[in-house]
């Protein structure tokens, strides 16, 4: 690895009492430029004597362009799936407000001023509010037939971040904002603050008064915030790789790329086994719970709601 130095953050998983998976969450920062997996392999085996014992895979998720030599060619493995969005929208934000509005598309630009001509308004929140983004959220879900996270694993992000800063550690500034009107709470989004970089979390919204366009109103409120807080970068965080009607997730790519049509792809999740037969194991095992969350499930929650 040389003598550079740069931060890392690897987050460890006990499996199955005897072993252990380490992540590295949209790590490492440092792009190495053209010998990409190279650098990979290498990171991982100077790694190793440092991670717990027991630790039979050191998963990367680099938030590197795609591009460059392929971890393949290294003895990496491509994951099964990836765990943070391989592709995504990241609006700039360096030009000034007039000039981000116009970049936008003529849709998009319409809704935000939309959303601002009928009274929609966004504060941040309080964490008394949690309940209701949480109502707010698990309406989402049910409505989009996606996976959700607990309410303990957002409370404990909020507290994790304040008992962090008030030990007087560096830590992003993580937001709850929402959008109301009449008073109501209409939607909800959780955004991070670090450095030069904004990044929009996840979101909720209420199947009520969708007309007044309140996740526009949000998504643009927290641009101006990372803005004026000095972020150069606006990453709404997932979309499906190109404009494809018969993907799921295709509505999403047209809200997000209303923004700024460009998509970044990324690598994805990378895997460096430390132990091949484990790993093995494993990686079964993943694909059978993928199959469950992605597949079955959805199948016995239509017959469900159809029977």
């Amino acid at each position: 690895m040389g003598d550079v130095e740069f931060p890392l953050l690897v987050l460890t998983r006990r499996i199955a009492r005897l072993f252990r998976l380490a992540y590295v969450p949209f790590g490492p920062i440092r792009d190495p430029g053209a010998a990409r997996g190279a650098f990979l392999a290498d990171l991982a085996r100077s790694l190793r004597p440092h991670l717990p014992r027991g630790t039979f895979l050191l998963r990367f998720d680099p938030p590197w362009p795609k591009g460059g030599e392929s971890p393949h060619a290294t003895g990496l493995r491509k994951a099964r799936d990836d765990i943070q969005p391989p592709a995504t929208v990241v609006v700039d934000l360096r030009p000034t407000e007039e000039e981000i509005l116009a970049s936008m598309k003529p849709k998009t630009r319409y809704n935000v001023r939309l959303a601002e001509k009928r009274g929609v308004t966004v504060d941040t929140g309080t964490s008394a509010e949690m309940d209701r983004w949480y109502e707010l959220y698990r309406e989402t879900s049910a409505r989009d037939r996606i996976a959700i996270h607990s309410r303990s694993y957002y409370e404990g992000l909020f507290t994790a971040a304040a008992e962090r800063a008030a030990a007087g550690g560096t830590v992003p500034a993580v937001k709850l904002l929402l959008a109301r009107a009449g008073g109501e709470v209409l939607a909800g989004n959780i955004v991070l603050f670090w450095k030069k970089r904004a990044v929009y979390l996840t979101g909720a919204s209420s199947g009520e008064k969708r007309n007044l366009m309140p996740t526009y109103a949000l998504q643009w409120t927290a641009m101006r915030m990372a803005k004026a807080a000095g972020c150069e970068t606006y990453d709404l965080y997932g979309c499906p790789p190109a404009a494809d009607e018969s993907h799921p997730m295709f509505g999403l790519y047209q809200f997000k790329t209303g923004f700024s049509p460009a998509v970044t792809e990324r690598w994805g999740t990378w895997d460096a086994p430390l132990n091949r037969p484990v790993h093995a194991a494993y990686a079964a095992a993943e694909r059978i719970r993928m199959w469950w969350f992605r597949v079955a499930r959805k199948r016995f929650a239509g017959r469900r709601a159809t029977g």
